[in-house]
């Protein structure tokens, strides 16, 4: 019996991903989690007493996930330099992932307090990442510096998810540019 909970619960979520990911928060309904999953609309209350449930256990589950890739492709690189421009490359190639793609669809939503706290704490764990080599490149202040950075990588995260005119690979590297080089170019 657990085991088939904890298999439903798994597919609601990855339900749960793929309706973010194709559409945003709005699509994300208990009706359309139910019809993907097969299950009656009564029945996902079961699960999850709210959207907001659903969305704090989705950042529960793929939040850590993102931040060991960051972590690994920051761990990977060499110097100060090699790792702010890893922490920027790693976060854009992860743009396409579904699971990216719903955590940029979460964090776009209206949630409530403890949601939005789960992914600012999320967030804040990517800063805390950073903060080292920003360090050993010698910023005065690197844990604001580390959220300036992270704004830029937000930033060209949104410009890839809006199908700008530019190519993805263009944003990457004026992101990395302007992480590295600042507005120098």
């Amino acid at each position: 019996m657990a085991e088939h909970r904890s298999m439903q619960r798994a597919a609601l979520l990855d339900a749960a991903r793929s309706l973010l990911s194709e559409g945003g928060t709005e699509s994300l309904t208990f009706p359309a989690l139910a019809e993907r999953t097969g299950l009656a609309r009564s029945s996902v209350y079961e699960y999850f007493r709210s959207r907001a449930a659903v969305v704090e256990e989705l950042c529960e589950a793929d939040f850590p996930v993102w931040a060991a890739e960051v972590s690994s492709a920051m761990a990977a690189a060499e110097g100060p330099e090699g790792k702010v421009e890893a922490y920027v490359r790693r976060q854009l190639a992860l743009v396409g992932d579904r699971r990216h793609r719903a955590v940029v669809a979460i964090s776009a939503s209206e949630l409530d307090a403890g949601a939005r706290e789960k992914i600012r704490a999320a967030h804040g764990g990517l800063v805390t990442m950073i903060g080292e080599a920003l360090a050993a490149m010698g910023h005065a202040e690197p844990r604001l510096a580390a959220m300036l950075l992270q704004g830029v990588v937000d930033a060209a995260v949104r410009r890839i998810e809006l199908g700008a005119a530019e190519d993805p690979t263009a944003i990457t590297e004026a992101a990395v540019a302007m992480a590295l080089r600042g507005v120098r170019g």
